[in-house]
């Protein structure tokens, strides 16, 4: 049987994005061609250069579709990728909902031509992914017909993120943050939470993984906080690193301002690290405070430290959320499974246009 193509738009180089793919060529024995937008959005003039570059991306994208000839267009984010999915031709189109609502930020001027756009791709996918329950909120607010959306997380290779029962640490706590170092995953919340529990004398350590603009700054507030001797900042690291740096830490701890579906909670609950979240839908949709982790108010440090005593003193409590928690990810979030389901219903709706 000759094998099948799928145009993937968007960013290639995203963990998300790869983990994607790599199901589909494993599951699906799909081949995936690429195509993403070239000018980075780091600056007020590289977003002006972006915008113009999106412009004429439909015309870049058709030129790759008449030279591959895809079986199919994948696309992440409704307000991008997922609108030149729609716009492209080619079907089945199946455009996946990144976060709670991809209409962000809310406050800028491109928002009613965002919606228009979102609505647009909405009407033309053939498939809508939604990784979790919270983002089937704003598009039932969109009237999106909701026979089109498929409601399942990707899922995360349960292999690599193992877990060990005997793990807890009973003597201090050791805590663990692997999102990005961008001012949206609030670290600075973080660091005044393990400040506060410096100076109640509670023992510590906090790991923080990954980089991003922000390292400087909380390296520095680290020192004027008067933790930095127990915050290591490990800096980008391998994904094969990862699972183990989870094992030996006890808590996890992840404070951001929005949030979608987060594989980094997933990676936490199946490595038996505690899991202290920022009080959001994409999170409450997992989490039930004080039954299988804790929900946190925004941007409060009090509440944070607060929480994590309790946690910590309440080490009986805590093994049982762990054990549920791991069950939990192997029912709804194995990475086999998900993306065997996702793989087939592609096959079938391929299959479906060729045979219609």
């Amino acid at each position: 049987m000759k094998q099948k193509k799928i145009l993937f738009l968007g960013e290639s180089y995203r963990a998300d994005a790869i983990t994607w793919m790599n199901g589909l060529k494993k599951f699906g024995n799909f081949e995936i061609i690429t195509w993403e937008l070239k000018k980075p959005s780091n600056t007020f003039i590289n977003r002006v250069l972006r915008i113009l570059e999106y412009t004429t991306a439909i015309f870049k994208i058709k030129k790759i579709i008449k030279q591959q000839k895809p079986d199919m267009v994948i696309a992440e984010r409704t307000t991008s990728y997922g609108f030149l999915a729609a716009l492209c031709g080619v079907k089945p189109v199946a455009i996946a909902q990144q976060g709670r609502t991809d209409l962000w930020p809310d406050n800028s001027i491109l928002l009613p031509l965002k919606k228009v756009i979102q609505n647009y791709a909405f009407k033309k996918a053939t498939l809508i992914h939604a990784w979790g329950p919270v983002m089937t909120i704003s598009m039932k607010e969109a009237n999106v017909d909701m026979q089109k959306v498929l409601i399942l997380s990707k899922g995360i290779d349960l292999e690599a993120f193992f877990y060990n029962p005997t793990s807890v640490n009973a003597n201090k706590i050791n805590a663990i943050v692997t999102r990005s170092l961008l001012p949206e995953y609030r670290h600075e919340i973080i660091l005044k939470a393990f400040a506060i529990l410096n100076q109640q004398r509670i023992d510590f350590v906090l790991t923080i993984v990954g980089d991003g603009p922000e390292t400087n700054n909380l390296k520095n507030l680290a020192k004027k906080l008067n933790i930095d001797n127990k915050v290591i900042f490990k800096g980008r690291i391998l994904n094969t690193a990862l699972p183990q740096l989870l094992q030996d830490a006890d808590f996890y701890i992840s404070m951001p301002t929005t949030e979608g579906v987060s594989a980094s909670l997933f990676e936490a609950m199946a490595t038996y690290c505690y899991p202290i979240v920022t009080n959001l839908p994409g999170n409450s949709s997992w989490i039930d405070h004080r039954k299988n982790g804790q929900l946190i108010t925004l941007d409060d440090p009090q509440m944070l430290a607060d929480e994590l005593i309790w946690a910590f003193m309440n080490e009986d409590y805590r093994k049982n959320a762990l054990v549920e928690n791991r069950k939990f990810v192997e029912k709804n979030a194995d990475y086999r499974n998900n993306m065997k389901i996702i793989a087939n219903l592609y096959h079938d709706l391929i299959n479906q246009r060729k045979y219609n």
